[in-house]
């Protein structure tokens, strides 16, 4: 009795005991413990870099003004703004932007990308935001009007789609076979050339291409395809995917959601093409700004290759066999792989072992820069050989030491001989810069992509294109040779 008495009186110190402590505890509870959201946007004030394809109208596509627009982007803003977060969008290409992902260069992507079971155990998705379908197409004017009639022929797949999935599918079905490209562009034009008898591609993609004036029909019916949904890292930013379904519904609530969809799927009857010219006329400023960042990324990637290749060449030509070495692996590693596995390394390789992200500008400058150096150490080293050794033999009887003979006797000689390589590099270095179009580098070539995804008149653009570039090429050469010309006078 007496011990249960004792509890009882020990009982309020104890309680008082822990009072306190919980007091004394509570700021540092609070402290360690973040504020609830008061308005339950859980990604509210952070920011998003979200990449996306480059031609999947109407889905993601660049309008006149060449801002991206579409189906996706429309509601990515409106989800965005919704929500209270910022976000900024690249326009890379469906392989290239899950490619980035998966490199932490971007922190989702949103690209008219299909929720599968096999990209569920790499991505998490958002809520599906559109349920689509795919659809096969062929020329207006061909025989085939049903699966069945496609025995035997070719079918062109877009790489990685729901579409390609069902192709591959039933392609032992019908007896067809398939070829895979990038871009549903490219998948149109490889039709309309005949070399495939038809494509196949999410139905509001195709259905958007003949409105926009694809000379294409439907074939067969459309086949239930996965849905659409933003995709992240595996375990990464699970606010931007609540928030994206917390903003989604919001949008679908209010009706904003249904105005996106009827913007780009209303009936608005086939678009009427325009004339040659007229086209030209709508798209020069355009492929100018593209011309601009083609010519900067050159020069720029010139004024370092030249530097590398000086400095590359001399160690080639040193005598010291450390130094050659250190030159010659230099240049077989670049010029013994192509220029587009270096485009990937530098932009999508180096993030992803080191973390360090770089923009399609500096990965392309950086990659052209080290591959053209490449070729120009090669250059520095035929133009210094090329010069007859007794040059530098009666240089040094005279008494003059090696650097002076070289810089004073046989530099000048070996640029001569140097000149129109050099040149002919340069020119080589302006048209790789076509290949930084696969990173989302908005030069002319990537220009004329976005604006042939959005009209589909691919021989005109492509035709156009050519011949900017060979005006460009054939002013530089004729620049060159005249200056090559007053200077080796």
């Amino acid at each position: 009795m007496r011990h249960i008495l004792d509890r009882q009186r020990r009982a309020p110190a104890v309680v008082a005991l822990v009072s306190l402590l919980l007091m004394l505890a509570s700021p540092f509870a609070r402290a360690a413990t973040p504020a609830p959201n008061p308005n339950n946007k859980p990604a509210q004030g952070k920011h998003y870099v979200v990449g996306t394809d480059t031609t999947f109208a109407p889905f993601e596509f660049r309008s006149e003004s060449g801002e991206m627009v579409g189906i996706d982007m429309d509601l990515l803003r409106a989800v965005a703004k919704d929500q209270g977060f910022s976000v900024e969008i690249r326009s890379l290409g469906f392989d290239a932007a899950v490619q980035a992902l998966q490199s932490k260069q971007v922190d989702a992507v949103m690209a008219g990308m299909s929720i599968t079971d096999a990209r569920k155990k790499v991505f998490d998705f958002s809520d599906a935001y559109y349920d689509s379908g795919v659809q096969f197409a062929a020329p207006k004017a061909s025989s085939v009007a049903k699966l069945e009639d496609l025995r035997g022929k070719r079918v062109a797949v877009k790489t990685g789609t729901a579409g390609a999935d069902y192709a591959d599918s039933v392609k032992g079905q019908y007896g067809f076979t398939t070829v895979a490209f990038s871009q549903t562009a490219d998948m149109v034009n490889d039709v309309t050339a005949g070399s495939s008898a038809a494509y196949v591609d999410d139905y509001p993609v195709v259905a958007y291409s003949i409105q926009q004036g694809a000379p294409m029909k439907l074939v067969g019916d459309k086949a239930p395809a996965g849905s659409y949904g933003v995709a992240v890292n595996k375990g990464t930013d699970p606010e931007l995917i609540e928030a994206f379904n917390q903003g989604l519904a919001n949008l679908r609530a209010n009706g904003q959601y249904d105005q996106i969809l009827a913007k780009y799927l209303g009936a608005q009857g086939t678009t009427q093409r325009s004339g040659f010219f007229a086209l030209l006329a709508d798209t020069f400023p355009t492929l100018m700004k593209g011309l601009a960042i083609t010519a900067a990324a050159a020069a720029l990637s010139i004024a370092i290759a030249m530097v590398l290749g000086i400095a590359f060449g001399f160690l080639k030509v040193s005598g010291n066999p450390l130094l050659n070495a250190i030159a010659s692996v230099y240049v077989w590693i670049f010029r013994g792989t192509p220029v587009l596995v270096q485009v990937f390394f530098f932009y999508f390789g180096i993030p992803a072992v080191t973390g360090v992200t770089l923009t399609a500008l500096t990965a392309g400058v950086l990659t052209l820069s080290l591959n053209a150096g490449a070729y120009m150490t090669e250059i520095v080293r035929g133009g210094i050989q090329g010069v007859d050794r007794g040059q530098m033999e009666a240089a040094r009887s005279l008494g003059l030491p090696y650097m002076k003979s070289m810089t004073k006797v046989v530099l000048p000689q070996a640029i001569k001989i140097m000149t129109p390589s050099f040149i002919n590099q340069f020119i080589i270095t302006l048209k790789d810069t076509s290949l930084l179009a696969v990173i989302g580098l908005a030069e002319l070539t990537y220009m004329g992509q976005q604006i042939i995804a959005r009209n589909f008149r691919s021989f005109e653009m492509w035709l156009i294109i050519g011949v900017i570039y060979f005006i460009v090429i054939g002013l530089l050469t004729v620049a060159s040779n005249t200056v090559d010309k007053r200077f080796n006078k």
